[in-house]
């Protein structure tokens, strides 16, 4: 029996949504939280996404394809259920270099949905809890027929 718990199926979706993504694998994407219309996910500090080796600073586009999955599984996750999204655009804020050896944690938020446009906000902060960055975007919606 398939459960009506809304976090649940969220979850289950959001999980799903990151583990279809190999990008996402292997940038070390791990679902934190989902909920109807947002989902949280975080990536852990790693020197292979190190993009300044003077600085041991995680390279920008790290950055902005952890924004950019969150924000896909946020609209996944809007209780409207659309069936599939691609990303249409994405502004990105960066506000700072994220510390080296802190991971990075993105939370987005599916705020409103047209017939085939999601609307999107995100923030991506360090694990201690300063914002490096932040997005808003439009996403695709595929409805089922």
């Amino acid at each position: 029996m398939e459960s009506t718990d809304p976090d649940l199926r969220a979850r289950r979706i959001a999980e799903a949504f990151v583990r279809a993504i190999p990008h996402a694998g292997l940038l070390g994407m791990v679902m934190r939280e989902a909920g109807p219309g947002r989902a949280v996910i975080a990536m852990a500090y790693d020197t292979r996404l190190i993009g300044d080796p003077a600085t041991g600073v995680i390279h920008g586009g790290a950055v902005s394809t952890l924004m950019d999955t969150c924000g896909g599984a946020a609209v996944l996750t809007h209780p409207e259920a659309p069936l599939s999204t691609a990303t249409l655009d994405l502004r990105i804020d960066y506000m700072r270099a994220a510390a080296p050896g802190q991971g990075i944690v993105a939370e987005a938020e599916c705020y409103h949905m047209t017939r085939s446009v999601a609307f999107v906000r995100a923030e991506a902060r360090q694990e201690d809890g300063v914002r490096i960055a932040a997005a808003t975007g439009a996403f695709t919606v595929e409805r089922g027929t």
